[in-house]
């Protein structure tokens, strides 16, 4: 049975069976053989991405930036060889930008690591640029953005769809000099790799507390996106 644990709100959650050092040691042990096996297929799956085949961009988008002018795909680069977008979900009838595109670019701290590998990081959201340049500033964001206006890139590239509906999405593109390519594209829960709050969550004992997870009767859970 497991045990149970009050909180400073005096309510009473689920805990863990508390083992000797030796049994949990035992069962660590065996955990990691299947986590070592998971990186090794993730590896693998990565090896794999990298292998796919690339298709060129051939229509000529235009952008707006957080000057008002108009820009190029090209542009979005910033002069580097590769490029990934974030497709933030914002409506242009919207005031506020979407929750959870924002909880994930609160989590980004620091691009270096892209930039010295030649990777370009933006925004692209279909939004006026006041409104994504107001919502910018509100959350102290330094990330390029782009509005994609009337375009159609957002639908080219699955992230508006029926009925006019915004889903989150990243698109990575490389370029050969003006020449665009697009070569991978994720959404969804495909999106969870880009998110490092996740990452930690899903390594504590109630992992990320909602309801689309497996967890033992008891533990604490809350509408996956309530």
């Amino acid at each position: 049975m497991s045990q149970t644990a009050t909180t400073t709100e005096t309510r009473t959650i689920a805990m863990p069976p508390a083992v000797s050092r030796e049994e949990w040691q035992a069962l660590r042990d065996d955990l990691m053989v299947k986590e070592k096996s998971h990186t090794r297929a993730r590896d693998a799956l990565s090896a794999e991405r990298r292998r796919l085949p690339m298709v060129e961009i051939d229509k000529d988008y235009r952008f707006t930036d957080l000057e008002g002018n108009e820009v190029t795909l090209v542009d979005l680069f910033e002069g580097r060889r590769q490029l990934i977008v974030q497709h933030f979900m914002f409506h242009p009838d919207w005031d506020k930008g979407c929750p959870s595109c924002t909880f994930s670019v609160n989590q980004i701290a620091n691009l270096d690591g892209l930039y010295e590998r030649d990777v370009t990081y933006a925004l692209v959201a279909r939004a006026p640029i006041a409104r994504l340049a107001a919502w910018r500033d509100a959350n102290g964001w330094q990330w390029p953005w782009y509005s994609s206006g009337e375009t159609s890139f957002n639908r080219d590239f699955g992230v508006t769809v029926e009925e006019d509906m915004e889903i989150p999405g990243y698109t990575m593109f490389v370029r050969d000099g003006d020449a665009v390519y697009q070569t991978y594209n994720t959404g969804g829960r495909g999106c969870e790799p880009f998110l490092p709050v996740l990452g930690f969550l899903d390594t504590t004992v109630y992992g990320r507390q909602e309801d689309f997870e497996d967890s033992p009767a008891g533990w604490p859970q809350r509408l996956t996106y309530g």
